[in-house]
C-alpha cells in the first residue's frame, strides 16, 4: 500500500487537523504491520525450503529399528509371483501403498525366485541387471530384504549388494551389505518424500534379489520439521519486535 496514494477528505466543519493526523497514523501503522507479515513469511518459507533441501536419509540394519523409526507400514510379499518371466515394469502395493517395479538394463524382464516353493522373491531376467523400486505417493520410508539367488531361482552367495534410495529433490543414500544373506535388511527413512530405491548386486553370474519389500509413510512430521517450523514462528516474532522498536 502506498502512503501517498491515501486521499482524505477534510470537512472544515467536521474533521479537525488531529483527526486527519491520527487518521494518517493508523494507516502508516497498518502498512507497517503488512509488511512485518510479509517479510516474515516470505523469511519463513525461505527456511523452509532450505531445510527441504538439506533434508537427511537416514540408513537402518535391522528390520525393527526401521520399524521404529518409520511409521505405518505396508509390506510386499512377492509370493504372488511364480519362476516365471513377467514383463516390466510391474505396478505392485505394498499394503496402501503403491509403487512400479522393473528390472533393466539388459532385460526388462521380472522373474519369480524361491528356496522352498512358498517365499518368493523379486529378481530380474539378466544377472548383471539391477532393480528399481518408483515410488508413489507421501512414502517416506522403503526398505527390505536384500540377497543374491542364481539361474535356477535358488538363494546364493554374493559378495555385495548395494541399495540406494533417492528423495524427490535428488537426495541420495546408497548402503552396501557385504556378503548378504535371504535375512539382510536394509531401509532407509527419509525427512522427505521417497521418490526410488535402486538395488543391484556386484558379483557377475549371481542374480540382484528382493523380498518383503516395506513401504512406510510417517504418522507425524519429523523433528527436523517441528524445528523449522519454530525457526519460522521465531523469526516473524523477531521482525514484529524490531518493528515496533523502530
Amino acid at each position: 500500500m502506498d502512503l501517498d496514494s491515501i486521499k482524505f477528505e477534510v470537512s472544515p466543519s467536521r474533521t479537525t487537523y488531529k483527526e486527519v493526523f491520527l487518521n494518517h497514523c493508523f494507516w502508516s501503522y497498518i502498512v507497517r504491520m503488512s509488511l512485518t507479515v510479509k517479510t516474515a513469511v516470505a523469511s519463513a518459507v525461505l527456511l523452509l525450503a532450505a531445510g527441504a533441501a538439506q533434508a537427511d536419509i537416514t540408513a537402518y540394519t535391522s528390520q525393527s529399528s526401521y520399524l521404529s523409526a518409520a511409521g505405518t507400514t505396508g509390506v510386499d510379499s512377492f509370493d504372488d509371483l511364480d519362476i516365471e518371466p513377467y514383463d516390466g515394469p510391474l505396478v505392485r502395493s505394498a499394503g496402501d501403498y503403491s509403487y512400479e517395479l522393473s528390472a533393466g538394463p539388459e532385460s526388462i524382464e521380472v522373474w519369480g525366485a524361491s528356496d522352498d516353493g512358498s517365499d518368493f522373491w523379486a529378481t530380474p531376467g539378466w544377472s548383471g541387471d539391477g532393480l528399481t523400486f518408483t515410488l508413489s505417493g507421501p512414502v517416506n520410508g522403503a526398505g527390505g530384504f536384500f540377497f543374491g539367488s542364481d539361474l535356477f531361482g535358488f538363494s546364493t552367495p554374493l559378495e555385495a549388494i548395494t541399495i540406494t534410495a533417492t528423495d524427490i529433490n535428488g537426495g541420495t543414500l546408497s548402503y552396501t551389505i557385504e556378503a548378504p544373506e535371504v535375512n539382510s535388511f536394509v531401509g532407509f527413512v527419509s525427512d522427505v518424500q521417497l521418490a526410488s530405491l535402486f538395488v543391484k548386486g556386484s558379483e557377475p553370474g549371481v542374480f540382484t534379489t528382493a523380498n518383503d519389500l516395506h513401504l512406510s509413510v510417517s504418522a507425524v512430521p519429523e523433528p527436523s520439521t517441528y524445528a523449522m517450523m519454530l525457526a519460522g514462528l521465531g523469526l516473524a516474532g523477531f521482525a514484529a519486535r524490531r518493528q515496533r522498536k523502530s
